[in-house]
């Protein structure tokens, strides 16, 4: 381990390898026009189409763990560079379809390629794409991705505010 990283939080180092990651996905994918958040969305699609589905934005949203808004506004640009096709939904006009066209299906094909071959090469510390320890890592990533995220407490029932709250109440109570 790098010095530099000895004694991190597995936080940091989450945010590190996924910022490392990200850096070297966006690399190479830049001759294909595409960053990596993009590259998110098409190859989410490409998956989907195969196996006969055809999203919402909403439903990319919540399969690649983006912000709605977001996926939003990569679709406008995909759909603009000519990738994919957006489509509002006849049953929920609310709702907006996404499909890769058939140019957008051609560059995700060879994002993919060139993905998978990345994925050998940043996975060959743990053995590689097919690696006993790399499937233990994916395992491992998954168990904390299936934690669902809590929300913050509010000011009203957070333990350490309720006296200052209390303090308010009879404030206004003695105003009265």
């Amino acid at each position: 381990m790098s010095s530099a990283l000895e004694g991190a939080t597995p936080g940091f180092l989450v945010w590190r390898l996924s910022m490392k990651w990200r850096v070297a996905v966006d690399r190479a994918l830049a001759p294909l026009g595409l960053t990596h958040a993009q590259y998110a969305l098409v190859a989410s699609l490409y998956g989907m189409h195969r196996a006969g589905r055809r999203p919402s934005q909403r439903q990319l949203a919540d399969h690649t763990g983006l912000e709605a808004l977001y996926v939003s506004k990569l679709a406008r640009a995909l759909e603009a560079a000519g990738l994919l096709e957006r489509t509002r939904d006849p049953r929920d006009p609310r709702a907006v379809r996404l499909a890769l066209t058939e140019q957008g299906r051609d560059v995700t094909r060879r994002a993919i390629e060139v993905v998978q071959g990345l994925m050998h090469q940043l996975l060959e510390p743990l053995g590689g794409l097919d690696g006993a320890r790399t499937g233990e890592f994916a395992r491992e990533l998954t168990a904390l991705l299936d934690v669902p995220l809590v929300p913050p407490p509010d000011h009203e029932h957070n333990p350490d505010h309720k006296h200052e709250h209390e303090h308010d109440h009879e404030h206004e109570k003695e105003q009265s």
